[in-house]
């Protein structure tokens, strides 16, 4: 039985959200807690995001603000409502719950887990959902270490900084990374740049240059800036 996420109060005869809905709701507010989106997600991010012309995400926009799943303020972007946050926060947590379900139950890699989640988040019931997690034990972090929503729709703000925000000298422990781009996650994972792995900044080139790190056991790397930003770390004293 397909999960049936409805728009507003729990209305049988109400119809299902499309695929193509749930996935914009679901962008929208993962980039709305993008330390720059300051809550206001515009236009040309959610094209972006999904890979889609921007015309295609103005109509949707359209769309979801009839629908009252989103507040549109001219020039300035979009903001979930209430209902679209619901939602939202839904689709996230069968999306995190499988990609942790695939990592540590099923053996995929963590570059792999993402594509994946995403043919799956649409249709699995709240049974399978409740089962999952009983199975994985509660989780509360997922398979790159970004906040599982709960059942009741809250989710935890985790303040972890960018390792390219850190200075020589610093320390940090890895707890989150971006799931944007599988290439990236494999190249971490070479690298030694996985969740749970202690970092020190050695030494910063100027002019954006690499940053040198003692990563753990696996020695020293040089990363560019571009990578240590999609790394989110605790900062160690």
């Amino acid at each position: 039985m397909p999960v049936k996420i409805l728009v507003g109060a729990a209305d049988k005869d109400r119809p299902m959200l499309s695929d193509a809905v749930q996935d914009y709701l679901k962008a929208i507010f993962k980039l709305s807690r993008a330390p720059e989106a300051a809550g206001m997600v515009t236009t040309s991010h959610i094209a972006a995001r999904l890979r889609v012309s921007a015309a295609s995400a103005t109509n949707m926009i359209k769309k979801l603000a009839e629908m009252r799943l989103l507040d549109h303020h001219p020039y300035q972007g979009v903001e979930l409502t209430p209902a679209g946050e619901k939602i939202a926060l839904e689709i996230v947590r069968h999306h995190r719950l499988l990609e942790l379900y695939l990592r540590e139950a099923l053996g995929y890699e963590w570059d792999q887990v993402d594509a994946e989640a995403d043919r799956l988040e649409h249709v699995i019931s709240e049974d399978f959902e409740d089962r999952i997690d009983k199975a994985l034990g509660h989780p509360t972090v997922g398979a790159h270490g970004e906040p599982i929503p709960t059942k009741d729709g809250e989710i935890a703000d985790h303040h972890y900084q960018r390792l390219s925000e850190l200075s020589a000298g610093q320390r940090g422990r890895i707890r989150q990374v971006s799931d944007r781009d599988p290439e990236l996650l494999r190249y971490l994972d070479r690298s030694g740049l996985v969740l749970g792995t202690e970092v020190r900044v050695r030494d910063r080139a100027p002019f954006q240059g690499p940053i040198l790190l003692d990563v753990g056991r696996s020695g020293e790397r040089h990363i560019g800036l571009d990578v240590a930003a999609a790394i989110y770390v605790d900062v160690l004293r």
